[in-house]
């Protein structure tokens, strides 16, 4: 098992994130762009979604601006893009994912992640990643897991250019609070971090002065 904090101390930029325990879930995000660091978290009726800090330096929305968490039914559905959206309107996991591929910013081709949380305490993450010019979608289901141990999947492995795409399962790691996992991403980098611990839910926004 790896230690969390590590993990985020030692990448100045995985991207965006989702790790996964039991009755908990955080999902974070990061930018080196003007127009990627201008977002904070708002919340939602069902969630929360991402929105422009400054509405007027706001560049191009089309995969920056989403809801990145949404109830469907009993469960809790986070994933990096608009594919919540699509999952929750076809009431499946699986067959919502099953018609998204990767986002379409060549060349970095950057995969969507996603999870799904039931409320009997097994969970699924996905990736939908480009390899050989076609879509991989991979899917890991987990039955539950133990006290202290979570899974994280990111949508890179760290800095690049081209950003190079999250490989292997989803990594079995530790877990930490919420602010020490804010205080362990990289401060140049992270923009945003959802945490939702036993139905309690936060925000940091570091454009808010979190």
């Amino acid at each position: 098992m790896l230690d969390f904090l590590t993990l985020l101390r030692e990448n100045p930029y995985p991207g965006r994130g989702i790790l996964v325990s039991r009755d908990l879930v955080y999902y974070f995000i990061m930018g080196r762009s003007a127009n990627s660091r201008n977002r904070i978290f708002v919340t939602t009726g069902d969630g929360i979604r991402t929105e422009a800090y400054d509405p007027a330096k706001l560049e191009d929305p089309s995969l920056i601006i989403y809801h990145p968490v949404r109830t469907m039914g009993s469960a809790l559905v986070v994933t990096n893009g608009d594919q919540t959206d699509t999952v929750c309107r076809y009431g499946d996991f699986r067959k919502g994912l099953m018609t998204r591929e990767y986002e379409p910013d060549d060349p970095n081709w950057t995969p969507r992640i996603s999870a799904i949380l039931n409320a009997d305490g097994s969970f699924e993450l996905s990736i939908l990643k480009r390899k050989n010019g076609r879509c991989l979608r991979e899917f890991f289901c987990y039955e539950g897991c133990d006290e202290n141990q979570a899974f994280f999947i990111s949508t890179y492995q760290g800095d690049g250019s081209p950003l190079p795409t999250f490989a292997g399962e989803p990594l079995e790691v530790t877990v930490p609070t919420p602010e020490e996992v804010w205080q362990a991403l990289n401060a140049d980098n992270k923009v945003s971090l959802y945490t939702n611990v036993n139905g309690e839910v936060r925000l940091f926004n570091k454009n808010l002065g979190d």
